[in-house]
């Protein structure tokens, strides 16, 4: 069995959802699987999309809706990995968590056809390129956007894609998902480091913890999150740090600390790194909204 990488999303933490856009010389992404739904758009580029048990090509101007843990992975053509500069894969990704607006959308009837569309999504639906004009400019607007804002316009977007008849779902009605991965280890390790992240867990803290000596456990990480233990945990951090920065009135010195950084320098600089903004910066923004 081919084996299907575990992407771990940290995007709950400041935000429900993540948008922005991509600019590749191809896509690199081995075959993989998340809890969030995703949305791509792709405004350049060719090459054949693996989802679920489906293997088509995908164009410029297609549209993916990928349901929660639904396997896929795209592959740019061979000529995209010839070093041709005039070749790039351009769109945008839209990703949001499982559990976004869950009592609405399961619970009210405005609703249903977004609960609809969310059920088909488990097999992955298409929208074909140049069908969906006003589809393909909602997806590219929300990258610009923020806050409250933001929401509202994915909100709209959903409208769009749950009222629109012509989607095509994309793997076939016998499709099972059988994702398989080492749900109890790696569960145990997200639920320590969620209770832990904010001091300083060292790697043989965490590997002794999980049972594995420190470099085991390093591979084993990566493989089922994407990313490397200390670049997850500063990501845990500063989502942390963006909630408290729009909940709680502290300076910013004191909120570094809670965080787990030992010295502001080094927050400012990794908080500028991961969201564009220092913090009194993404504070003011993020408010004035």
């Amino acid at each position: 069995m081919k084996k299907i990488m575990n992407e771990r999303l940290p995007i709950s933490k400041s935000s429900p959802l993540k948008a922005r856009f991509f600019d590749y010389e191809h896509f690199t992404y081995p075959l993989h699987f998340h809890t969030e739904y995703e949305i791509i758009y792709i405004k350049e580029g060719t090459g054949t999309r693996f989802l679920g048990n489906s293997i088509s090509q995908f164009k410029a101007g297609d549209i993916l809706l990928i349901g929660s843990n639904l396997p896929h992975f795209m592959k740019s053509d061979e000529a995209y990995h010839l070093g041709n500069a005039d070749l790039r894969v351009k769109g945008t990704i839209i990703q949001f968590e499982k559990e976004f607006m869950y009592y609405a959308i399961n619970h009210y009837p405005h609703f249903l056809k977004i609960k609809n569309l969310f059920q088909e999504s488990q097999r992955g639906i298409y929208f074909a390129a140049g069908s969906f004009p006003k589809l393909q400019d909602l997806i590219e607007k929300i990258p610009l956007e923020n806050g409250l804002k933001q929401l509202m316009l994915f909100l709209e977007i959903l409208k769009e894609m749950s009222e629109t008849e012509n989607r095509q779902i994309i793997s076939t009605t016998d499709f099972v998902n059988e994702t398989i991965y080492d749900t109890a280890r790696i569960d145990k390790i997200m639920s320590y480091l969620n209770k832990n992240y904010t001091r300083n867990v060292s790697l043989d803290e965490i590997a002794s913890f999980a049972a594995m000596n420190a470099s085991a456990f390093c591979r084993y990480f990566k493989s089922k999150t994407g990313k490397s233990f200390k670049n997850y945990i500063l990501d845990m951090r500063i989502g942390y740090a963006c909630k408290l920065l729009l909940m709680e009135d502290i300076s910013i010195s004191q909120l570094s600390g809670q965080c787990g950084f030992e010295t502001i320098s080094h927050f400012n600089k990794t908080f500028k790194k991961n969201t564009g903004y220092v913090p009194s910066q993404y504070r003011k923004t993020m408010l004035s909204k």
